[in-house]
């Protein structure tokens, strides 16, 4: 039971950043700066929100309560969701969402390489297919740090402020909980202590290439994994599940 209870942490967890990201970008759609861009934000969130509902319906299976994936989506509580708190932070003006996406999908990217090699079959297959999409988000969001850095004198203010500001919630997306011990020893799981370096120096060429500079605050604001949450999150769920929490019996 405690396997079971660390593996349905874990994936909730997964889930719970795909599907809380993927909403805030969702919040772009028809507001971006170009229609381009509007589009490729809107794309990269239904990107997000299909591999949440991978992850969610595996999460309900293990819960042992036979939930779905739309009870783990709109049924939980603030205090049961388990997103790192850089999927929460509102999108701010279009630097603050880059330089989210940025941090998070760099960390994403290394994460499901790694994840690809779970010797969980369901982890596996899901790591396998959303590393192709994020391979893209990961391009995309770099780009745009180089160039918002590297371009006017108030884009490079406005993308340097919003690389600051963003810095102190990358920290958790490298510290692993308690319950992780076992899933990493058994190789469900990639150890995530162990992309720091690697993170590091992909962002630290990216933010050299834009002509920015890293922060050398080392504060970080950790607690989603274990259910301590900006007031941010209340508010997305409030929106997020209002319908499905006003008419339970609806079907469509």
């Amino acid at each position: 039971m405690e396997a079971n209870n660390a593996l349905y942490e874990a994936v909730a967890h997964l889930g719970d950043n795909t599907l809380i990201l993927g909403h805030r970008l969702g919040e772009w759609c028809g507001h971006g700066p170009v229609l381009e861009q509007d589009i490729a934000m809107t794309n990269i969130s239904l990107d997000l929100i299909g591999q949440a509902r991978m992850y969610l319906d595996y999460a309900g299976k293990l819960s042992g309560e036979e939930r779905s994936e739309d009870d783990m989506a709109y049924r939980r509580d603030v205090l049961d969701f388990k997103n790192a708190l850089i999927a929460e932070i509102p999108n701010g003006d279009y630097a603050d969402t880059i330089a989210r996406q940025f941090f998070f999908d760099l960390w994403h990217f290394l994460f499901l390489q790694q994840l690809s090699k779970s010797t969980d079959e369901t982890l596996n297959a899901i790591a396998q297919k959303s590393l192709k999409e994020v391979t893209y988000h990961k391009r995309w969001s770099s780009e745009w740090v180089v160039r918002l850095g590297d371009g006017t004198e108030e884009s490079k203010e406005k993308m340097q402020r919003a690389i600051d500001d963003v810095w102190m919630y990358t920290g958790e997306l490298f510290i692993p909980t308690e319950l992780d011990a076992s899933l990493v020893e058994s190789g469900i799981l990639p150890d995530v202590r162990s992309l720091k370096n690697a993170w590091d120096q992909e962002v630290k060429a990216i933010i050299d290439e834009a002509t920015l500079v890293l922060p050398e605050d080392d504060f970080m604001q950790t607690g989603g994994r274990t259910g301590s949450h900006t007031e941010y999150l209340g508010f997305i769920l409030a929106e997020m599940q209002f319908l499905p929490r006003a008419y339970p019996d609806a079907t469509w």
